[in-house]
Parts: C-alpha cells; structure tokens; sequence
C-alpha cells in the first residue's frame, strides 16, 4: 500500500505540468528532429539528461528483478513443496507470457502516447508479488500447495503486464533514442545495470546468509525493498520526453501482425531467436535448483555464484556496446552465440563436491554473463535500429514474442520431463543430465542457424570473435588474456569516441533547459 501511494504521488507531481499537453492538439514546436508542444518544451529534460536518468531507472528495474525473481524464488517454492514441474512453470513463465506483447502491439497503434498506460500497468506490476510472497508468513494456517500455486499465479501476472509493458517502453526509447551511437550507450547501460544486479544479489546473499530469517519471511523482506526501488524506476520517466506514436497506416489487425514477418532480416531474426529459445530452456531454468539438489550448495552460495557471473558481465558491457557500435548486430550475435554453450559444458563437469565446484563455475558463469551481455545488447540494437518507426511495437512484440512462447513451452515440458525421469531414475542427477546434453546439443544448432541471421552492412563475425577472444583464433586456449587485453587496448578507442557520442545537438539542449 505504502508502494502504491508512494507511486501515485511521485507520478502525479511529476507529470501534473504537462498531463494536459498530451490530449490536446496544439502547435508542435520542432527541436532537434523532435516535436514538443510548447507548454512542454521546458518540463522534460534535456535528452543527455534524459539517457542519465534512463541509465539510473535501469539500474532501480534491475534490482527489483534481482531481489523478487532470484534464485530465491525458486528456494521459496521448494520450501512450500514445490516439485520439479512447478520449478519449470516458474522458469517458463518470463518467456511463457511473451504473447501479451502482441496484444501490446496492437494496443499501441491505437494510442497518441504510451506513457500512462505503461505507468499504470508497470507500478501493478511492481507490486504484485510482494502480498503473495508474504501469504506463508503472515498466512502459516493456509496450505502450502495453495501458496505454492498462488505464488505461481502472481508470477504469472507479474510477468505478464511485464510483457505487456515492455514493447510499449521499447517502442518509446527507439522513438526518442539517437540511433547513431545507440548500441555503444546501451553497452554503457547494461554495464551498470550489471553492476546493479550483482549489488543486489549480495544483499540478498546477506540477507539469506548473514541472518537468522527463513526464506519464508527473507522473500518477502527483499519483495517488498524491491517494489520500493521499482516504484521509483517507473516515476524518474515522468519527465522524459516522449515523441508521439507513429501509427500504421493500414488499422488491420492482421496487417499489423503480418508487417514484421514480410520483412525479410526481421523473419531471418525472428527464425534464430525462436530456434536459440527452444535450445536455451531445455536447461536454463534448472541449473539453480541442480545446484541446489545436487551438488550441493546452499542457496546463498548459489546467489553468491549468480552475483559473480553478473560481475563478468559488468565489465565488458560497455565493451560490447562498442563492438557492437563498430562491428554490427549480426556479428557480435553470432559470436556470442557461437560460445554459449560453455556453461552447460561446465555444468555437465562440475563434481558434486560444493568447493570444487564454486572453483570451477564461478569463472564458467562470468563468461556465459558476458556473452548473455553481447546478446542482450545485440538484440536489442537489432530491434531498435531495424524496426520502422510505424509499426515499431509490433516489431518489437514479434522479435521477442515468438521466441517466448517457444522458450516457454520448452519450459513447461522440460520441467515434466524432468519430473518423469527423476521418478525413475535411482540417480536424481541423470534426470537432470539428459536436459543439459539436450540443450548442449541444440546450442550447437544454434551456432549454425544464426550465420542465417540477416542485418544490412554489417561486418563478417571472424573480426568480432578475434575482438572478443582478444587474440587470433589458433590461440584461443589464451582466452582469459587475451580477453583483459583487449578489454584495456580498447579504452583509448572508447575514450576518443566520446566526442562523437554527442547524443543531442547543441541547439536541443539549449532549447529544452529549464533556468
């Protein structure tokens, strides 16, 4: 209640001088490539302001998602009696509801400004998990299964108006968002979102490990902190400017639907990231509680793993962003595609003995965090530069839509396999095996289906794979060199870029001050 008022306040200051100016027609006064009516050309703030603010409600988004979907969730639902096709619902669920971004879509082309309706739906969202997260505390006489399925469906809805809300937030960035330069400050984005995440698993680890709570009253502590910072993230954008919706000429829902499948490098993507979905979450969604089950480790060392492996992906983000920026989309999405199967490798090696395997998954975990780095800002470069700006939210629904529900069916059906074989199995580890060699070897598919992936003027991936090992590709065994090598001979390149990072020209700023 607390969060819900605190957001309702926050959002109505912020966005009280200017609430009027986004209903009703007025003169638009043009500014830097952008059109402002004139009541608002000195609310928002100027855009090197704005991506500021962007970077540091990222980073608030990030710990709302650590501290409420981590891999206490899944010790949460173990702890109420949850079974291994609970844990698969649970996994399946972030991709599983991807279909309401193709609801978004068609909602968005029917909109002049998305901002209300993703605020509205967002702070719900933000909210949502922390009453049925509390229910077994503060609820001990209700049965567990029913708190189990409870939490489930809160999850559900909570991802759901996720996905609902997210090509709506997207669509507005690519609207507003130079596109010259934008992968290099998405990398720079995702570096300190990276960082983010690994300051709020340790708090979690702390609050897990350094006290006397049950993670039926922990869970609840770090869901309710998080809806804090998440109701904040969500009203920093008050006073970010955002261009009016572009609508598709054609109001067709079937003609929305079909724009980004006649497209023909947006099919070629759609195509690999449905295939790389099916592949990744025949095992992804189990590698906790594996750790958990089987080898052994406690829930703290297994988020202390997970706060590692954001670490590796915070130092090469901006890097990334960078070759990405340099090289293309396609290569660097090839390139980290062609080494994501390291971490299933690993898991399939690592001994059921705690120490030796915090040793040998700590290193193997901050590499699959760089490369999920490389792919998040590929990605997502991918979608913001190659979606026109009519129709951009369905663009951006298709390229992640489809791909969810893949992933998400693959989940659910992974998690009842996993059920099946562990019944009868009398090792617990084999059911768990089989799902890591079957994912291993669809990741391998992978790496030959995404050399289909189509983006114009682009590099080859050969540059950006010897970028990205740091060495040529016959000393690749130096990868760990090579990789802080080149990781310090690009500073200087980042440094010079910095004039060209000029993400607003000098007349904007001016115009959009306030005195």
């Amino acid at each position: 209640m607390l969060g819900l008022v605190t957001g309702v306040g926050l959002w109505e200051i912020l966005a009280s001088k200017f609430t009027t100016a986004e209903n009703r027609a007025v003169a638009a006064v043009s500014v830097g490539g952008h059109s402002y009516p004139p009541d608002r050309v000195l609310t928002v703030w100027p855009l090197p302001v704005a991506q500021r603010v962007i970077i540091i409600a990222g980073c608030l988004g990030m710990a709302y998602t650590q501290l409420t979907t981590s891999a206490a969730s899944i010790e949460f639902v173990r702890e109420l009696g949850g079974s291994g096709l609970h844990i698969g619902i649970f996994g399946a669920l972030p991709t599983g509801m991807l279909f309401l971004q193709f609801l978004s879509a068609v909602v968005a082309n029917r909109l002049t400004y998305r901002r209300r309706l993703w605020f509205w739906l967002t702070l719900l969202q933000r909210l949502i998990v922390l009453p049925v997260a509390a229910g077994p505390w503060l609820f001990p006489e209700v049965s567990d299964v029913v708190w189990v399925w409870a939490f489930l469906l809160g999850t559900a809805t909570n991802q759901g108006l996720i996905h609902f809300t997210t090509p709506l937030w997207m669509s507005w960035m690519g609207d507003y968002l130079p596109h010259v330069g934008l992968s290099r400050y998405w990398g720079i984005r995702q570096l300190w979102m990276q960082w983010t995440a690994a300051g709020s698993m340790l708090i979690s680890v702390w609050v897990l490990m350094g006290t006397d709570l049950s993670i039926r009253v922990a869970l609840p502590l770090l869901a309710g902190l998080g809806a804090v910072v998440g109701v904040i993230d969500i009203c920093l954008f008050a006073r970010v400017d955002e261009p009016p919706v572009t609508p598709h000429p054609s109001p067709s829902v079937w003609e929305l639907l079909r724009g980004p499948f006649r497209h023909r490098e947006f099919r070629s993507f759609i195509r690999f990231t449905s295939f790389w979905h099916f592949a990744a979450m025949l095992g992804a969604p189990f590698i906790s509680l594996y750790l958990l089950e089987i080898v052994g480790l406690s829930i703290g060392q297994v988020m202390l793993l997970w706060t590692c492996s954001w670490v590796g992906g915070a130092l090469v983000s901006r890097w990334m962003g960078h070759l990405a920026e340099t090289y293309g989309n396609r290569p660097v999405l090839i390139a980290c595609t062609w080494l994501k199967s390291a971490n299933m490798i690993g898991l399939l090696l690592t001994p059921a003995d705690p120490m030796i395997a915090m040793a040998i998954l700590i290193p193997v975990f901050m590499l699959d965090s760089v490369l999920n780095a490389g792919i998040a800002i590929a990605n997502n470069g991918f979608l913001l530069k190659n979606s026109p700006s009519a129709n951009r939210t369905m663009y951006i629904a298709a390229g992640t839509a489809v791909a969810g529900l893949i992933g998400g069916v693959t989940a659910v059906a992974a998690g009842g396999a996993l059920s099946v074989l562990q019944t009868r199995s009398s090792d617990p580890a084999t059911a768990f095996y089989i799902l890591f060699v079957a994912s291993l070897c669809m990741r391998l598919v992978s790496a030959l289906l995404v050399l289909g992936v189509r983006e114009p003027a682009t590099e080859t991936p050969l540059p950006t794979l010897t970028s990205l090992i740091g060495v040529s590709s016959s000393r690749i065994l130096r990868f760990p060199v090579g990789l802080y090598q080149s990781w310090t001979s690009e500073q200087d390149d980042l440094d010079r870029s910095k004039a060209s990072e000029a993400w607003q020209p000098e007349e904007v700023e001016s115009a959009l001050s306030v005195d």
